[in-house]
């Protein structure tokens, strides 16, 4: 299937981009799973569990503890005026949430 992204309006490529963000959200936890699976399979030809290498959490802890300084929350809203504007929807709300909202279009920004 081609899309010609040219003759699409605003709104058609906010659309196609939230979809196409779904799909490779799905894609990525799909290829997490059977990266899971092989990873079993090789621990129990010889002779381990998963669990018995890594842990019950799936994978090694951090050599420190506590959360890493600076790490910042993923963004949950895009500006569709501006893309490189997000928003975690942490903290003060910028003008371009707080007028989305007004307008109730808010939703449409959601990545």
């Amino acid at each position: 299937m081609k899309i010609d992204v040219d003759k699409m309006s605003r709104e058609e490529l906010n659309d196609l981009r939230a979809r196409v963000d779904a799909a490779l959200e799905t894609l990525a936890e799909r290829e997490r799973e059977a990266a899971f699976r092989e990873a079993e399979e090789v621990a129990k030809k010889h002779g381990y569990s998963l669990n018995d290498l890594v842990g019950p959490a799936g994978r090694r802890g951090r050599a420190r503890g506590g959360k890493a300084s600076g790490a910042k929350n993923p963004p949950k809203f895009r500006n569709p005026e501006n893309p490189k504007q997000t928003w975690s929807g942490r903290g003060r709300k910028p003008q371009w949430i707080k007028d989305a909202e007004a307008e109730g279009k808010l939703d449409k920004m959601r990545i």
